[in-house]
């Protein structure tokens, strides 16, 4: 990845995409495998991974770093090694304490070598025809273990260089490896630092997946700054799908960073719709630590980006699901459940409502409820609760809201959507007994933009449970982007709802929004600060 220790990483699919999967693809190993575009475990169970990196090669001592993450909900980790060509070489002693590890944490463990970073740069080693070398030579603590493994043969190949020759050692790689003896699902990244920018992967990535005898691959694309809209995000998400071609997002990561505003909201939404794979960068030990999940390996201490991965909409907690081999899932459960009643809506206030319903049934059982906003054509997901009832907090005052709900079992099947209720909240009024004091700083700015955090203490003695934040910008800024809250501007005015995670605030206790914005020549900082009616001291 980018930004990690330093090391600064700087066409539609045709018309043969659309064709049937090779007949071998039906026939592969009995571990994880690839059949019809789709990853699946030995038994069948389709399996979608939901995890993040970790870059254990430079911090091998964090041995507890796989437990903190499953604890979090993921059932996948992508780990950083190294050929011994850049860094300290991880040799086959320790690779195979690290599947074990991750076997005893119940994780999918993805392995990828990270020395091909930027390859064409060093014609004498860093290739993926070294890396295929390396996985060679770590055969015997690999084979036998397809039901847990994934090797992805090297990471980021290509970076600013000519990628046009990503096609054909990607293919010779491969079949090195096949030849070998391996059937472990391989992962192949894009070209352009992962990213594809010139399209040569979405371009190739049919006649790549034909070459494996096996049918067994699948393709990995880092969204980073080129995917800096929902449409780029979900143009190329859908290309693979619509193709029958398999694909996950084995990077992302944000906040906004130096190369844009990566759309990670719309990136996690998309690849829930599409039951796509996404792996986020990263636990923890970046040199930019705005991409740290984990701030300095503490899994008490997550980032707001932590915060969004594990805890948004459509992160880890409310989609993973763990593999089966583990003792997750439901092998061969493909009935969806029923349509939940319609929603109900009590104790309405300026910033929250409660939903109820008639419960869903299930062949098997209901694992919980999705309830989402409609708009129009559009829906936006709003809280997730494991029976049929669920307050909804973060509401502007004075608005008209659509709720629904889907209902979902514990092998990932969803049922219809409800129909919706529509709720008015009530009017802003000053919260009795509540105190408030708001932190507001610039992190960084660059020309026409410029990057916030905004830090609300609850100095009262009663725990806010929903807030609306309200300010005005005087210099003419808008909001791009944010994450921790729901912005809404109208001119200089600003409101701010905030997200599931970040609705409850304890006495003296205090969350933290990150945004993105545009800016003119000026950058002043708001004067004034309003919490659910009342006003702020600003520290």
């Amino acid at each position: 990845m980018a930004a990690l220790l330093g090391v600064f990483l700087l066409g539609a699919l045709g018309p043969a995409a659309a064709q049937a999967r090779p007949a071998q693809a039906e026939a592969a190993a009995t571990g994880l495998h690839i059949s019809d575009g789709r990853l699946l475990e030995g038994n069948g169970n389709d399996f979608v991974m939901r995890g993040v990196n970790h870059a254990h090669t430079w911090y091998p001592g964090e041995t507890q770093s796989l437990a903190d993450i499953k604890s979090f909900g993921a059932n996948t980790v992508r780990v950083v090694l190294s050929d011994g060509h850049r860094w300290t070489r991880n040799g086959p002693a320790e690779v195979a304490g690290i599947i074990a590890d991750c076997k005893a944490n119940r994780l999918i463990c993805v392995l990828e070598v990270h020395d091909t970073t930027g390859y064409g740069e060093d014609a004498a080693a860093g290739t993926l025809d070294h890396a295929a070398d390396y996985w060679i030579s770590l055969k015997d603590v690999l084979v036998g273990q397809e039901d847990y493994v994934i090797v992805n043969i090297g990471n980021e190949p290509w970076g600013n260089t000519d990628p046009a020759g990503w096609t054909a050692p990607t293919t010779a790689a491969v079949k090195k490896l096949r030849a070998a003896g391996f059937t472990h699902t391989i992962m192949v990244d894009a070209p352009n630092w992962g990213q594809d920018w010139q399209g040569v992967m979405r371009a190739d990535a049919q006649a790549v997946y034909d070459a494996d005898t096996t049918g067994n691959l699948i393709f990995s694309i880092h969204m980073y700054s080129v995917y800096n809209t929902a449409k780029a995000v979900t143009d190329y998400l859908n290309a693979f799908v619509d193709a029958g071609l398999p694909l996950l997002i084995g990077e992302f990561g944000g906040p906004a960073d130096q190369w844009g505003d990566p759309d990670e909201d719309t990136m996690m939404a998309t690849a829930e719709q599409l039951d796509l794979g996404y792996l986020a960068w990263s636990w923890s030990g970046n040199t930019d630590p705005i991409l740290d999940l984990a701030i300095d390996f503490d899994p008490s201490r997550l980032s707001s980006w932590g915060e969004r991965v594990f805890h948004g909409a459509n992160g880890i907690a409310q989609t993973s699901e763990e593999a089966t081999v583990f003792g997750g899932g439901t092998p061969g459960d493909t009935q969806a459940p029923t349509t939940p009643g319609t929603p109900t809506a009590s104790a309405v206030t300026a910033s929250s409502a409660t939903l109820s319903w008639t419960a869903a049934t299930d062949n098997v059982a209901i694992a919980g409820y999705d309830v989402v906003r409609v708009s129009g054509g559009s829906e936006t997901p709003v809280a997730s609760s494991t029976t049929n009832k669920v307050t909804v907090t973060g509401l502007t005052a004075n608005t008209a809201y659509s709720f629904a709900v889907y209902a979902r079992d514990a092998a990932g099947n969803r049922s219809a959507r409800s129909a919706a209720v529509n709720v008015t909240t009530d009017r802003t009024t000053p919260t009795p007994g509540v105190g408030c004091s708001v932190g507001y700083r610039v992190v960084g700015e660059w020309p026409g933009g410029f990057q916030g955090e905004i830090t609300i203490r609850n100095t009262g003695t009663a725990t806010l449970n929903g807030w609306n934040l309200g300010f005005s910008f005087a210099g003419g800024q808008t909001v791009s982007n944010m994450w921790g809250g729901t912005p809404t501007q109208s001119g200089a005015t600003v409101s701010v709802a905030p997200a599931s995670y970040t609705a409850q605030i304890a006495a003296n206790g205090s969350v933290t929004v990150g945004f993105t914005g545009t800016r003119g020549a000026a950058n002043p900082a708001p004067a004034a600060f309003t919490l659910s009616g009342t006003a702020c001291t600003t520290a």
